[in-house]
């Protein structure tokens, strides 16, 4: 993400025990190619390691498309920041009401450009570079998920948060980021467990600033 090798984020050393188990498990450091037919599916675009990209379980992506869809409201607008197996659930027409919200993707990644309009190049190092196309507060629920767990990327990620929201914040990320979410965007760890199509070493968990179902569920 930048020309500076001192500005690329290192990976920590949860990070680096969850590439292990993702490389044994696929026997390969190269993504694959095959997507299956339906472009909405959660991994219709195959998780690359290299961008740190581990997408959530089905059950997960669909738990969390359910909630945003529920506090977005009719007409809502739902922004997936680093996020995209939640947009791909929110499209896919699965989940009740999400033909009632729009949805769009902030992601690194440019394959997600396939999506069309709903694609946003999202670079977490400019977290406010795309202000000429996106309107500020503009965005009932932004719900992020920070590719690397220090407080440098969240610190930049918050930024972005900040920007798009209208209030409504849904942030996906290690339990080890409690204090550093509680003191930049003042949000209240859940109960709800979000799981990943690989399981990963470090403890994941969900962030709110609202009275969420996700708080107690």
């Amino acid at each position: 993400m930048s020309d500076s090798d001192d500005d690329v984020p290192t990976l920590s050393a949860h990070t680096l025990a969850a590439l292990q188990e993702f490389l044994s498990e696929t026997g390969s450091d190269q993504p694959h190619s095959t997507e299956p037919s339906d472009q909405f599916a959660v991994g219709a675009v195959e998780e690359d390691w290299r961008m740190s990209q581990f997408w959530y379980s089905d059950e997960t992506a669909t738990k969390l498309a359910e909630e945003v869809i529920r506090e977005a409201g009719e007409g809502g607008r739902i922004a997936c920041v680093s996020a995209p197996s939640v947009y791909q659930k929110l499209k896919q027409g699965v989940v009740d009401g999400s033909d009632r919200v729009s949805a769009v993707v902030l992601e690194y990644d440019r394959r997600f450009a396939s999506y069309g309009d709903d694609f946003i190049f999202y670079d977490y190092s400019e977290p406010l570079s795309f202000q000429s196309r996106v309107a500020p507060q503009s965005f009932d629920v932004v719900l992020a998920d920070p590719p690397y767990l220090s407080e440098e990327c969240l610190g930049k990620v918050a930024k972005t948060i900040k920007y798009l929201s209208k209030g409504k914040v849904l942030l996906c990320t290690g339990a080890i980021m409690e204090s550093v979410a509680k003191d930049l965007l003042d949000l209240k760890m859940c109960s709800f467990l979000p799981q990943h199509k690989r399981n990963l070493s470090n403890e994941f968990r969900c962030f709110v600033n609202y009275q969420s179902r996700l708080l107690s569920c």
